[in-house]
């Protein structure tokens, strides 16, 4: 059978499935899990076209994976097909452990446990089916491996996963302002003492690149009306999760069943928790939401119509921190309208904070390469003086509360 399949992306036109083990995994019940997951959660409430999944953005990684092998190679960096083949696994199932809707279900649906954990947890069992074909790229992706350059590949402040989904999302958004050139970024790559760095030819394209990514955080990923929606889904599974404890009986898939009734964390997500969680995409809560718009609970039953009907809360974003009275003044309000208890209030007033940084001086820092041979932070060798600017968070403060009507 013929696994060096090519597929035909809209970013990048043709790529190629490199090897046969990539094509099986790429094949794998979990893997194709990803085509159920949006990638921007409930960012098509704002931007209608970006509808695009977990599974679009692994593959683009993988190819861009294959660029920057391609291209460090070229410049005589020693990488081993052993290795290539590790990257290009790592890349393709960095995000694999994503659940429902992205980010929106890292805090409701299990506790205390990241979407990084999960993705390593699926990437051992898969090691264990694949008789230990992944054991270098888990290493790779843990960030234990010896060549340092190559776990800043998979995870630094410019590797492959933002270098794809910058462009992927401002493609399928629309949204000029984030859309990079990941091709020259990839050119200009190359290592130096076992550090990835960026040629000084390269400085303008760093440049677009993080004031991109500041951008597409204010304009996309923190737009109001995203938050206020991801804020509503997560609320609509801690209602729901508090009422499958008080033994409520609420109409949902087997998967999400399992999750309502079940408290997980990091202690005891076994291969059972993973199993089922394998099960669970969007359209589990999304089916959900459908049957629990008519539940007799009035939080539950008015959440889920806000967010099927896009009649969401309004949200007020703020410099200043929201003071308390505003907040119970609102509260208040809801309360002797609906004769609802303060908690139920809760789900429909509340508060919370937003915060854009660009770029972390502070951490994996993005360094530039000179023809001297000198090294030098992106921030000191840019001449451009808003990147300094980038490099401080920048904290928003915002309220939600409902219309004049729930």
């Amino acid at each position: 059978m013929n696994k060096l399949k090519i597929l035909n992306d809209p970013i990048y036109g043709f790529i190629t499935i490199p090897n046969s083990l990539i094509f099986d995994l790429i094949e794998h019940k979990y893997f194709q899990r990803l085509r159920r997951i949006t990638q921007m959660g409930m960012s098509y409430l704002v931007y209608p076209g970006a509808h695009h999944t977990r599974f679009h953005h692994a593959i683009g990684c993988m190819h861009l994976m294959q660029k920057a092998i391609n291209v460090l190679r070229f410049k005589g960096v020693d990488i081993s097909d052993d290795e290539e083949v590790a990257l290009n696994i790592a890349i393709l199932l960095h995000d694999i452990g994503h659940g429902p809707f992205s980010h929106a279900m890292e805090h409701s649906i299990v506790s205390g446990i990241s979407h990084e954990h999960i993705s390593l947890l699926f990437m051992e069992q898969l090691n264990d089916e694949f008789n230990g074909s992944l054991t270098l790229a888990i290493s790779i992706f843990k960030g234990e491996y010896h060549r340092n350059f190559m776990c800043q590949l998979i995870s630094s402040q410019l590797d492959m996963d933002r270098a794809d989904y910058l462009k992927r999302d401002s493609f399928y958004t629309g949204v000029a302002e984030g859309n990079i050139n990941s091709e020259r970024l990839i050119t200009m790559l190359s290592v130096v003492d076992d550090e990835l760095v960026v040629e000084n030819k390269g400085i303008y394209s760093v440049e677009k690149f993080l004031v991109a990514r500041r951008l597409m955080y204010w304009q996309v990923y923190l737009h109001k009306t995203s938050v206020v929606a991801e804020q509503l889904l997560i609320r609509v599974l801690k209602r729901a999760k508090e009422l499958s404890h008080n033994n409520v009986e609420l109409v949902a898939s087997r998967a999400l069943s399992y999750f309502l009734k079940t408290e997980i964390n990091a202690t005891n997500f076994d291969k059972n928790t993973l199993e089922t969680f394998s099960k669970l995409d969007d359209y589990d809560i999304i089916s959900a939401m459908k049957e629990w718009q008519y539940h007799d609970d009035f939080v539950l039953r008015n959440l889920c119509e806000m967010i099927l009907n896009r009649d969401l809360l309004k949200i007020k974003v703020k410099q200043k921190k929201i003071k308390k009275n505003e907040l119970k003044a609102k509260e208040k309000e809801l309360m002797s309208t609906y004769n609802i208890s303060e908690s139920e209030a809760d789900y429909f007033v509340f508060k919370g904070e937003i915060t854009n940084q660009a770029y972390q001086q502070n951490g994996q820092q993005i360094k530039i390469l000179y023809k001297s041979g000198k090294i030098e932070d992106i921030v000191k060798a840019s001449d451009q003086l808003n990147l300094k600017a980038l490099s401080k968070p920048v904290t928003k403060y915002y309220i939600c509360y409902p219309k004049a009507k729930l």
